[in-house]
This record gives structure tokens, sequence and C-alpha cells, in this order.
């Protein structure tokens, strides 16, 4: 069983910046990758950015690329999302995920981010 956390969401005025934090705990031995996805209301919830646990090498969804950053720290067992020039349409409810080379089984519960205009 793993857990994640997420913290760091809030309100801010487009333009601003957060930095969401996830932590894991439990069995994370054998984190394979961790993800950021979002969920708007009344849409589907999408992909954002993805750490690959060892090596560090990341990608990003198009709509964030150049203003968000996903970072980790494994002394901490922790991702983290840089989020600047932050816009309205970046408004949604925030999700950690732990990945395996087969899917996502790990979610934390959500962290909400409002960007007002």
């Amino acid at each position: 069983q793993v857990q994640l956390v997420e913290s760091g969401g809030g309100l801010v005025q487009a333009g601003g910046s957060l930095r969401l934090s996830c932590a894991a705990s439990g069995r994370t031995f054998s984190t394979y990758r961790m993800a950021w996805f979002r969920q708007a209301p009344g849409k589907e919830r999408e992909f954002v950015a993805r750490i690959m646990w060892n090596g560090g090498s990341t990608y990003y969804a198009d709509a964030v690329k150049g203003r968000f950053t996903i970072s980790r720290d494994y002394t901490k067992n922790t991702v983290y999302l840089q989020m600047n020039s932050l816009k309205p349409e970046d408004t949604a409810v925030y999700y950690c995920a732990l990945g395996t080379p087969g899917g996502w089984p790990s979610w934390g519960q959500g962290t909400q981010v409002t960007v007002s205009s």
C-alpha cells in the first residue's frame, strides 16, 4: 500500500505562482514514476507532468510546458510541481499519482488550485 498526500494548493491571481507537494509513504521502494494530473469542473482528468524516479527525466503536457516544473526529492519521498505564470484555465483539482510501467495504481486525494483573472 502506498499513501500519497498532496499540499500547496490555494487561490492565486493570474500570473502568480504556486508550488504543490506530494509526499509518498508506505511501500514506495518500487516507485517507477510519479506524475501530476488535474481535473477541472465538468472536464475529464488530464495529464500534467511526469518524472521518472530513477534518472529524473521529465515530460510535460503542451498546455503547461515552459511554465510548470516537476521535480523529486529522494530523501523525502516527495514530488513537487512548481507552477509559474498561472492562468485561469489552470484552475482544477490537482492529483499526484505513483506509477508502475503499466499504469497509475496509487493516487492522492487532490488539492484545489484556483487562479483568478
